[in-house]
């Protein structure tokens, strides 16, 4: 979105329906808060007729959500406006005369663009450049435009570039006069064919491309994935809300260097990394993109091959940002894409991250339970508990309890009871270590033959 080496200034347009006219002598628009915490100490009560099973975000919530979207796209926000309304206008979304009261409000701050917190069809998207005479992206382009940015590996790269063209191929018609232009150039099209027809037909064999080369990392992963599966190695996927610390908590667990960052989609790339539990058996632990409210559709598809490690996972840590008022409303939307991977049944643990943000008083009244356990990913608190929840949780691969003797001569053997098994007692005689452990069954099968009945 924004112009490399510069930020460009986007002014933000917030929307909010429902279902009953707003009583006399309240206006349309009020000022806006700050913080999430006050956005939602100002908002109004709901007033759905249909009452929503899940937390839903204000109006001025889903507007402080699109503000730190901008910021991580590299925009600077100019200015603000939060229309309410009964019901959407199919042409324009919010109405011409609003439009027209945004145009001179962006003008008046030299916005270079308008962000709308809505998803726009692609008449509607015309219809308010007429009018607004700027430059407009919804919301699902702004996600796309910082996906775009933070994919790094080839992978993350060819699944951001399919949402795009799958979100580009309903936009072509009206992207200017020359669309409509009719042109039969010999060898590049047939005679007649619009440039309409031949910008989609691109873009169409373009799509099918994308879609190989994706279906061979699906296919090259599926076979990693067969390999460890093949080794009794769980599983272990984190999930949660963008921003809410899952990385910072992955470089805490396995001491890896996954960028940290404050903006949301920091991580799109996926990575695993070996993790060692206090039983001393090994688990892979993937971390994967954050999710986010009302996701674009085309962005879960084309992640599906990266999602996968979700599905395939033995147990999911769902990291929430403790500190966050918000975060309800943000576990709910993380539930929703649960559901649409199908893994909203599997084996599950809250991780409550960041609670050294909290004040002590909250802090000291935390209690981890059977579901859930606090920790904060940066300061280290809490991570060995996490550890022992989630040796507990692991069902695959189970330990057993074992006598051994084994001569002080086989090095390599004690050397793997020293790096995989938990060791309760150690004795040395004519030669001979006897030893109390614990282990993973995969390890025990390796050191039958010193197992004393």
């Amino acid at each position: 979105m924004p112009k490399r080496g510069s930020a460009e200034r986007a002014f933000l347009v917030g929307l909010e329906y429902r279902s009953r006219p707003v009583p006399a002598g309240k206006t349309t628009q009020r000022p806006l808060t700050t913080g999430a915490q006050a956005a939602r100490d100002g908002a109004s009560p709901p007033t759905s007729s249909k009452a929503s099973s899940a937390p839903e975000f204000s109006a001025e919530e889903s507007l402080d959500e699109l503000r730190s979207l901008a910021g991580s796209a590299g925009a600077e926000i100019a200015g603000e406006f939060l229309q309410r309304r009964n019901r959407p206008d199919p042409a324009t979304l919010i109405g011409k005369g609003k439009l027209e009261e945004i145009a001179g409000a962006a003008a008046s701050v030299s916005a270079d663009l308008i962000l709308f917190d809505h998803d726009l069809t692609a008449s509607q998207q015309r219809n308010i450049e007429k009018v607004v005479h700027t430059r407009v992206i919804d919301r699902t382009q702004l996600i796309l435009d910082i996906f775009a940015t933070h994919a790094h590996t080839r992978e993350g790269q060819l699944q951001v570039e399919l949402a795009q063209l799958e979100y580009m191929l309903p936009r072509l018609s009206g992207r200017g006069i020359e669309m409509d232009q009719i042109r039969g150039d010999r060898g590049t099209r047939g005679p007649g064919e619009t440039q309409l027809e031949t910008d989609r037909r691109k873009i169409y064999r373009r799509v099918r491309h994308v879609k190989e080369q994706i279906e061979n990392v699906r296919r090259i992963r599926a076979q990693q994935r067969q390999r460890r599966e093949s080794a009794p190695v769980a599983t272990v996927a984190l999930v949660g809300y963008t921003n809410a610390g899952k990385s910072t908590l992955f470089n805490a667990l396995t001491q890896a260097a996954v960028l940290e960052s404050p903006k949301m989609f920091a991580t799109l790339d996926p990575t695993v990394r070996a993790v060692t539990l206090p039983s001393r058996r090994q688990a892979l632990l993937s971390d994967t993109v954050g999710f986010i409210r009302n996701l674009p559709h085309t962005l879960v598809s084309a992640f599906r091959a990266t999602l996968e490690e979700v599905q395939r996972a033995a147990l999911i840590l769902q990291v929430s940002d403790a500190s966050n008022p918000l975060s309800v409303e943000q576990d709910a939307q993380v539930e929703k894409v649960l559901k649409e991977l199908d893994a909203a049944g599997k084996p599950r643990l809250r991780v409550m991250n960041k609670i050294d943000l909290l004040p002590p008083r909250q802090r000291d009244s935390l209690r981890d339970d059977a579901t859930s356990v606090h920790v904060s990913a940066a300061k280290g608190i809490g991570l060995s508990t996490l550890l022992d929840r989630i040796d507990q949780k692991l069902e695959g691969d189970t330990l057993s309890r074992v006598h051994l003797r084994v001569p002080q001569k086989e090095g390599k053997i004690l050397a793997l009871l020293e790096a995989r098994a938990r060791i309760y007692s150690r004795a040395y005689k004519d030669g001979l270590v006897e030893l109390e452990v614990e282990a993973a069954e995969s390890v025990v099968r390796r050191i039958r033959d010193w197992v004393v009945p």
